[in-house]
């Protein structure tokens, strides 16, 4: 018989709870826990070791791709699930690089979460179809982009700087030292071949990242 148990994370209570209820009518999907944020999230983790984690990417503090790193770099066998509003490919392939083993957007279908939780539990990958579709469609054009040259770390350094955070605030988002960010920041802007903060918040914008 299938089971599955589930942490939640997502910095809105009231999307917590309809979640808990939109997944929990799948017989034997058990959320065990909640949390707010990544930083609660990592921690819980290590608590609980829970089967799945159901975690969105944009949260105050630590967002979710950094936490995720950060639980799957300490427990290898963790399966997290991303549920988020961004759509791009982008996110999804960073995502993906950082040990996810499943993409659902926010604007997909409902069953989509359930169909997630179920596929990841028996050891394979989803991605919502049309973030699936972005991905192969990016893939057969043959379009380089430059943004998979980061690694995920430097993708949230820099998704945080080009969203008009400082350094120190990125700094203590992350609990990484201002030096650290201070140099993610020369990496990037060498890989992305941008010279300015205005540069990388471009950027930013026309691939889909920050809204303008």
């Amino acid at each position: 018989m299938f089971s599955a148990k589930l942490l939640l994370v997502d910095d809105h209570a009231v999307v917590r709870s309809g979640l808990r209820r939109l997944l929990e009518l799948n017989q034997g999907i058990e959320v065990i826990a909640e949390a707010d944020s990544g930083e609660q999230a990592y921690q819980l983790y290590g608590d609980l070791q829970p089967d799945i984690v159901v975690m969105d990417i944009s949260m105050p503090g630590m967002g979710g791709l950094e936490s995720a790193r950060r639980i799957i770099k300490r427990h290898p066998a963790a399966k997290i699930i991303i549920f988020s509003m961004h759509e791009t490919a982008s996110f999804a392939s960073q995502a993906l690089k950082a040990g996810v083993k499943g993409y659902v957007t926010k604007t997909g279908v409902a069953e989509d979460l359930a169909n997630a939780v179920i596929a990841v539990a028996r050891g394979n990958t989803f991605l919502t179809a049309e973030i699936a579709e972005k991905i192969a469609l990016q893939s057969l054009s043959g379009d380089d982009d430059p943004i998979q040259q980061l690694s995920a770390r430097e993708f949230e350094v820099f998704r945080l700087l080009a969203d008009g955070k400082k350094m120190e605030e990125v700094a203590d988002m992350l609990k990484i030292s201002q030096k650290t960010v201070a140099n993610h920041y020369t990496i990037i802007k060498q890989k992305l071949n941008v010279s300015s903060p205005i540069e990388m918040v471009r950027f930013a914008i026309r691939h889909g990242l920050i809204e303008g």
